[in-house]
């Protein structure tokens, strides 16, 4: 499987960092199987940092061998249990743990969906329904370094 990872450099040995912000599966190296989101999130970091260039780098991930092998957790769609782990991570209270996740993105097109759940204002079933409408990117998470040992560097090129 093919998987990308948009940056402003070229990441040959990637690395598990403490970000500075909650995210959708908590601490993580992130990447997509969709090369138009990664390239869309070079240009997000690019601007952020005012880096010189917005890069997609390209990796190879033999996922079947990382399922048997590692412990994880897998969302092929939107649904009540990907709701509360994603909740969670955001919200900064410790979630299963694994060396990889897979999963729906909870991006900006769905923020409003999503911060009305957590304020209340919607139940978890209102918000799935409305989440299962939008079309959705996916996300594959490396949460320890044994789970990166499975992704191999391909390219990186500039966007």
């Amino acid at each position: 499987m093919i998987v990308f990872h948009g940056s402003d450099r070229r990441i040959e040995t990637p690395k598990i960092l403490e970000s500075n912000r909650a995210l959708d599966f908590g601490r993580g190296f992130y990447s997509t199987l969709n090369e138009m989101q990664a390239e869309g999130f070079a240009r997000k970091v690019q601007d952020r940092l005012h880096s010189e260039e917005a890069v997609v780098n390209v990796y190879e991930v033999e996922i079947e061998k990382m399922k048997a092998g590692l412990q994880h957790v897998w969302f092929d769609a939107p649904d009540e249990r990907w709701l509360d782990y994603v909740s969670n991570n955001r919200n900064g209270i410790a979630t299963e743990v694994c060396d990889f996740a897979y999963g729906p993105v909870a991006n900006d097109d769905v923020f409003r969906t999503f911060a009305a759940y957590q304020a209340g204002i919607l139940t978890k079933e209102e918000t799935i329904a409305r989440l299962k409408v939008k079309q959705l990117y996916n996300q594959l998470t490396f949460k320890t370094d044994k789970s990166l040992e499975y992704l191999q560097f391909v390219t990186a090129y500039s966007v």
